[in-house]
């Protein structure tokens, strides 16, 4: 047979009473080549490939069972589907603890037969069929919602969309809708910067109506205490710079321990660690930290400094006391930036995990995100979205605080995980003005006479309107959106080159501001 659509070798002592089922294969443009024992078996995939194996458990000589790990030992990819008359229980889990691939009871029909066929040579092809045809339909679904006057509630369900098509697609390359998804990703975070830029001053100033989302300063209130009033030991880990789709990636490798319940908020801006995360812990808009808690405020010109989340551990006691809650004991409060002591406090999370809040804040996705700027060899492992993702989830892996959550497994606690905001792949480079006492950061700018287009950046020329603390020198703040990303004319190509393609936090969109909430429940 020329150019068959897979190779297939099928191994049984009673062959010819399988001849109408291997007629059948061969007119769906299989081919197949039939052997009667295992020791002959053998001495064909030593000559040939084959793209699948059907192997009979029990034959004269050496049985199926003997027969496999010399198989699987000569090419370890090529599924091998068993086939066999005997029920017995443990016959099935002798076989998955050597790797078959698949199970079939005699005797077969031919609908079984070309179902397991289709699933070990066809299932990438339809799979990739399938999802090419749904994302087309989804694809122009979205693009004409984008019209329409949406909430953020909507804007929720578009962004869950488009990070699903994103790791759908992930695993099919082949298809080629990198740009279009790239384009779509593009035209709606251009559609939500305007429709922010439009709401956040009501957001913020408590203007609700049906569609406000929670913000940074509500998270504490709304997901973690409705936890410490049960009394129940709870663990609250933020994750610094974490997205959805990063999330995901975890959630995979944590499915065997727990359920989750998801929810989301809008993180505020800018969408920096020192305003976000500092607003989570406070309860508080940064304008209200600064009024209520000065000693424990540090100005714009500071903002990226760490000394600028130093006091997360006293905003949240004085959270909750606003809240009256009491705590059976003092907070445990950890922040770990590097790999030896989260190792220590992976080894101590369950004696940790006995007090009544134990808020542990995780710095890796933030660095991982930096790194990837400052080291060549990360951009080369991680060049995209999609390898971005999977360089998260090696971490993940390896990681202290996956070792933190098996071991909290099983125990009757109460887990939040949340994050403080995401980060955005910036591609595209803007001129800014600014001052010697203007803010460093490349997603927004905080300083005297600090100027931008206004298409690129959202212009905020009283901040004490959006929350934001007024320094007194400061006339003029602007907050990048999209995947913009701010440059001084001096060494403007230099600096536009060296920021293009890195992974940056502190703007407008969907990446950085639409924020994750996870119980997690055990298994």
């Amino acid at each position: 047979m020329e150019n068959p659509k897979g190779k297939i070798l099928w191994i049984d002592d009673e062959i010819d009473l399988l001849k109408p089922h291997i007629i059948l294969i061969e007119q769906r443009g299989y081919s197949v080549d039939q052997v009667t024992n295992g020791e002959d078996a053998i001495e064909i995939v030593k000559q040939k490939q084959f793209d699948l194996i059907f192997l009979d458990e029990s034959m004269v000589g050496m049985s199926g069972l003997d027969t496999l790990p010399i198989l699987k030992e000569s090419n370890p990819y090529t599924p091998i589907v068993m086939v066999t008359k005997n029920e017995a229980e443990s016959v099935m889990e002798e076989a998955i603890g050597k790797k078959i691939d698949d199970y079939l009871t005699k005797p077969v029909n031919p609908t079984q037969i070309l179902a397991a066929i289709k699933k070990h040579l066809e299932s990438r092809k339809i799979r990739s069929e399938k999802l090419s045809q749904d994302y087309l339909i989804g694809f122009h679904q979205l693009t004409t919602r984008l019209f329409d006057n949406l909430s953020w509630n909507d804007w929720l369900d578009i962004y869950i969309k488009l990070v699903g098509w994103s790791m759908e697609l992930d695993k099919s390359p082949e298809l080629g809708f990198e740009q279009t998804l790239r384009d779509q990703w593009r035209e709606a975070n251009a559609a939500y910067s305007k429709f922010v830029e439009d709401n956040y001053h009501d957001w913020v100033n408590k203007i609700y109506d049906e569609g406000t989302p929670n913000l940074s300063p509500d998270i504490v209130e709304k997901f973690l205490i409705p936890h410490l009033k049960n009394q129940k030991p709870t663990v609250f880990f933020v994750v610094d710079c974490m997205r959805l789709d990063q999330w995901l990636v975890m959630e995979e490798l944590l499915e065997p321990y727990y359920t989750f319940q998801k929810d989301y908020y809008n993180s505020i801006i800018p969408t920096a660690t020192p305003y976000a995360r500092n607003a989570i812990f406070a309860g508080l808009m940064p304008i209200d930290i600064q009024k209520h808690y000065p000693q424990w405020w540090v100005g714009e010109t500071n903002s990226e400094d760490h000394k600028a989340n130093a006091y997360e551990k006293e905003l949240l006691e004085e959270h909750l006391k606003r809240k009256k809650i009491k705590l059976d004991n003092p907070i445990n409060y950890i922040k770990i930036h590097e790999t030896e002591f989260g190792k220590k406090i992976e080894s101590n999370i369950l004696t940790y995990a006995q007090s009544h809040l134990t808020a542990i804040v995780i710095n890796s996705v933030d660095m991982i995100a930096h790194s990837r700027s400052d080291f060549a060899i990360l951009k080369e492992i991680a060049p995209d979205e999609a390898a971005y993702r999977s360089l998260t989830k090696s971490w993940f892996q390896h990681s202290s605080f996956f070792g933190m959550l098996k071991s909290l497994a099983g125990q009757d606690i109460n887990i939040i995980i949340t994050t403080d905001h995401g980060s955005i792949r910036c591609m595209r480079g803007v001129k800014v003005l600014g001052d010697r006492d203007t803010s460093t950061c490349l997603r927004y700018k905080f300083g005297k006479n600090v100027k931008a287009e206004q298409r690129h950046a959202m212009q905020i020329r009283n901040p004490n309107n959006y929350k934001l603390p007024n320094t007194g020198i400061t006339v003029n703040n602007i907050i990048a959106k999209e995947d913009y990303y701010f440059v001084y004319p001096t060494d403007f190509h230099h600096f536009l080159q060296r920021y293009k393609d890195s992974f940056q936090h502190g703007g407008i969109s969907m990446e950085e501001m639409i924020i994750p909430v996870i119980t997690l429940r055990t298994k």
